[in-house]
């Protein structure tokens, strides 16, 4: 998938490489901690309803309540129905460094 300036994401494998590369670890030792992580995450999320990751982010879950929504084939009202979706909030420190203020 490429950017908005052409460049392509880095992939699963590259990411994986770069931290092997930089922390010495093997690759699989490092998959296993995203692993670990990710695990982590979903558990603290299911039972507090939020997960931070101190100088990065925070997953919370959000209610979205109900609404009118319109098919857009036909042009006929929906009703859509509340639910529960989880979102990513930035943290202030790596917001500023990818999106400076002006």
């Amino acid at each position: 998938m490429a950017t908005k300036e052409g460049k392509k994401r880095m992939t699963q494998s590259e990411i994986l490489n770069h931290f092997a590369e930089k922390t010495g670890l093997k690759r699989v030792q490092v998959k296993e901690f995203f692993d670990q992580l990710a695990e982590l995450a979903s558990d603290e999320v299911k039972n507090n309803g939020e997960f931070a990751l101190p100088g990065f982010g925070k997953l919370v879950l959000s209610e979205r309540k109900a609404r009118e929504g319109r098919n857009p084939q036909t042009g006929e009202t929906i009703q859509i129905p509340a639910k529960t979706t989880l979102k990513f909030r930035l943290g202030k420190a790596i917001k500023d460094t990818v999106v400076p203020k002006k």
